[in-house]
Order: C-alpha cells, then sequence, then structure tokens
C-alpha cells in the first residue's frame, strides 16, 4: 500500500483522532506520542487536509490574521 491509498483510506474519526493527538501530544489512551509519532501524524494529517479539500480556515496550521491583518 502506498502513502496515498493510505491516506485515502483514512475514515474522517481516524483524522480527526490524528488531529487531536497532535494538538494534545497524547494518544486517545494517554501515552504520550513521541517525535517521530507527532512528525507522521502530522505528515498524514496534511496530506489528509490536501487530498479531501479541506477548507484553509479549517485546516491544521491556520492563523486567522483577520482585522489584524487589515490594520
Amino acid at each position: 500500500m502506498t502513502l496515498e491509498q493510505l491516506i485515502r483510506s483514512l475514515s474522517p474519526e481516524v483524522y480527526h483522532n490524528l488531529r487531536r493527538a497532535i494538538e494534545l501530544g497524547r494518544w486517545p489512551d494517554g501515552r504520550r506520542l513521541t517525535d517521530e509519532q507527532r512528525e507522521l501524524c502530522m505528515e498524514a494529517v496534511l496530506q489528509y487536509e490536501d487530498l479531501h479539500q479541506v477548507a484553509a480556515e479549517e485546516r491544521v496550521g491556520y492563523i486567522d490574521m483577520g482585522k489584524k491583518a487589515k490594520q
């Protein structure tokens, strides 16, 4: 299985679990993510968002500059 096939096979639930693990630095069972696991999760999440055309404002790392950018 290629990485693209793996990303295509991720369910929205798995995607959200990966995002949550990145945010908290822990797996749902409480174990800490290693640096390598965090990097791999981030890569999977970014590729999932690109593949599924997640709106920019809903993507990981989005910063809403809103009014500050216009001042």
